[in-house]
């Protein structure tokens, strides 16, 4: 691109077009003088054919004078414009626009480069450009000034040095100004980038690091534990890789009972102390929520790992001071190992999580290194759920029944609907081996809502072919009974099945009472609609008198674990004692479960418990045995 410089005072030459009108004067005005010259003298018809010509050169002349006139008026028509564009363009331009000389001198700047370097024109014009720019990359600045005058367009980033003394980076696009075919300075176009780049630093570190706590995101850590394992591959070397998984303990309440803001600032502690003597080879990141990985280089053996976990855990023993608050927290912790030479980022991360996963089943506030032994119960864990998911569509449940005896007639009052699970491959499976996997994921709710029905729709229908009515007891599940609308949903299920809501007898434990608001609203409307309410597993729990005076509770069910050893072990004795004895005071029925001799059933007995449930009299059977005993009864 040629930037042409304003008009000369020397008289420019003509242009080719006047050039080109010259050839035809010279022609029309030698025949114009031959015609009046000869047809004056010769009066024949040769004369007449030549004063003809000599007209028509006369026209030609004229024709071509016309035409130079306007031509030439239109060229200067162009050059008187062209001043006031370029005067416009330095006054208005909200672009930065600048001439220097071939010495580097400014000539001429708009007030957009004044306001970006921070100098007024007049302090800069005539002085050199070169003194602005930052002394960092001054030989390559000079380097490109060469090569502005040499070539046609030349775009760079420099270092500018404003007038406030700091510096900032500067694109500049540069054209030759061209007078008379040679070039006699440089058009500098200027735009600061430095807010760009600082926009795209910023773009790429919240690509990379956690924006409250600094440390390095899951994205980058994944890249730097890929790399770490890449060259471990290429070096054979197995073993010295580890992943420490770590979670604290219990931040949803945390955060629940201070405040977001609050739990911000426990992480921001929490990340600080976790970097505290790591070696440059080693790494900490925050993976997501309340998650935090560190990448150890030097794994070293178990014991070396047993330490590392340790001090892991002391630095977070000490009390956090949030806001004049000192707060306690623990931390579980899940490790892996990179034993396998084909771990990549990935698998490792997976494993470190599955470690991490059972301390917090195992009740948190430990440390557990990944077994590889692990791999097949996963497995099966992950076929199991799906299984699990069938067999509700596929209606693969079926209802036991465990009948309950009064102890002082040994007649059948009652019985307790437990689920069963019939896997058309695996079999009958155990409840203890779904149940708390179904809890886990949520379909413990309708495992739930399906027994309650079936039992309902059970009982009826004994009751219908005119057998003795008795009560059914159906277990909730934590997640049932936090339901906001359980009550209507039993009150449906009775309607829908028509058993009188006095033969329904609902069983909860101890630690759902534990948010007493909630659990005396829903216990009432339950009760209202003449549901009765029992505590399960009572004595292993969430024990209060509290909950047992204010809440409406009609029976206590004595946990098997008190019942079994009530022989063996003097302290078992007395809390069954006590048991009945507190539960009769409060006008309570107590039933045993998990009876399976004749002497607890006479220990009961001589303490005058109401009722039990175990394998001495009968273990959990079918809905044809329990119509069957019905049937004897009658």
């Amino acid at each position: 691109m040629l930037v042409k410089a304003e008009t000369s005072p020397i008289r420019p030459k003509p242009s080719r077009r006047l050039e080109s009108v010259r050839s035809p004067l010279w022609l029309a005005c030698l025949c114009t003088f031959v015609g009046i010259l000869i047809g004056g003298v010769w009066r024949d018809d040769w004369a007449i054919w030549l004063q003809i010509a000599a007209a028509a050169g006369v026209l030609i002349i004229a024709f071509r004078f016309v035409q130079v006139s306007f031509t030439h008026k239109r060229v200067v028509q162009a050059e008187s414009i062209h001043t006031p564009i370029v005067e416009s363009l330095l006054a208005y331009s909200p672009i930065p626009l600048a001439v220097i000389d071939l010495q580097g001198n400014f000539v001429e700047m708009n007030a957009a480069s004044s306001r970006l370097i921070g100098y007024e024109a007049h302090e800069l014009l005539g002085k050199s450009f070169f003194p602005l720019i930052d002394s960092t990359n001054e030989e390559g600045s000079l380097a490109a000034f060469g090569q502005m005058l040499e070539s046609d367009l030349t775009d760079m980033t420099i270092d500018i040095k404003h007038a406030y003394g700091y510096s900032f980076k500067l694109n500049i696009s540069t054209a030759p100004v061209i007078r008379n075919g040679s070039c006699i300075g440089v058009l500098i176009i200027s735009q600061d980038v430095s807010d760009r780049n600082r926009v795209q630093e910023r773009i790429r570190y919240m690509a990379n690091y956690d924006d409250m706590t600094g440390l390095p995101n899951r994205h980058s850590f994944m890249k730097l534990l890929d790399d770490r394992l890449t060259d471990a591959r290429v070096r054979g070397d197995v073993g010295q890789l580890a992943i420490f998984q770590l979670d604290v303990d219990r931040f949803k309440l945390i955060n629940a009972s201070f405040g977001r803001e609050f739990g911000d600032m426990l992480l921001l502690q929490v990340a600080e102390r976790l970097t505290r003597g790591l070696t440059e080879m080693d790494a900490a990141a925050r993976m997501e929520g309340d998650e935090f990985a560190i990448l150890y280089a030097h794994a070293g053996d178990e014991q070396e790992l047993d330490r590392k976990a340790k001090e892991l855990k002391l630095l977070l023993d000490e009390p956090f001071e949030l806001q004049g608050f000192p707060l306690h927290i623990t931390a579980s912790i899940g490790i892996a190992v990179n034993h396998a030479i084909g771990d990549d980022a990935s698998l490792l991360v997976k494993k470190a999580d599955l470690a991490l996963a059972k301390v917090k089943d195992s009740g948190k506030n430990d440390y557990l290194c990944y077994s590889e032994e692990w791999d097949d119960s996963s497995r099966e864990r992950l076929a199991l759920e799906h299984d699990l998911k069938i067999a509700l569509q596929k209606e693969q449940f079926v209802l036991h029944y465990q009948p309950q005896y009064h102890l002082g007639t040994g007649e059948m009052v009652g019985v307790e609907a437990l689920v069963r699970w019939e896997h058309p491959e695996r079999g009958l499976v155990p409840p203890g081996q779904f149940i708390p996997l179904a809890e886990e994921n949520g379909l413990i709710v309708q495992i739930g809502d399906w027994v309650l029905r079936e039992a309902c729709r059970q009982n009826k229908a004994w009751q219908d072919a005119g057998l003795r009515q008795i009560p059914v007891s159906v277990n909730l599940s934590i997640r049932q009974f936090m339901q906001q609308n359980l009550h209507q949903k039993v009150a449906d299920i009775l309607h829908e099945t028509g058993l009188d809501a006095s033969y329904l007898d609902l069983e909860i434990t101890e630690t759902m009472t534990m948010d007493v608001t909630h659990a005396s609203g829903c216990l009432l409307e339950l009760t209202k609609l003449g549901v009765t309410i029992s505590i399960d597993d009572f004595g292993t729990g969430y024990s209060s008198f509290h909950y047992l005076k204010n809440l409406p509770i009609g029976r206590l069910k004595i946990d098997r674990s008190f019942v079994r050893d009530i022989q063996q072990d003097p302290s078992d004795a007395a809390i069954v004692a006590a048991i009945i004895a507190m539960a009769h005071n409060l006008n309570l029925q107590v039933i045993a479960e998990g009876v399976e001799t004749e002497e607890q059933k006479q220990f009961l007995q001589e303490h005058s418990c109401d009722e039990m449930q175990g394998f001495l009299w009968s273990p959990p059977v079918h809905g044809a045995a329990i119509m069957d005993i019905l049937k004897q009864a009658v």
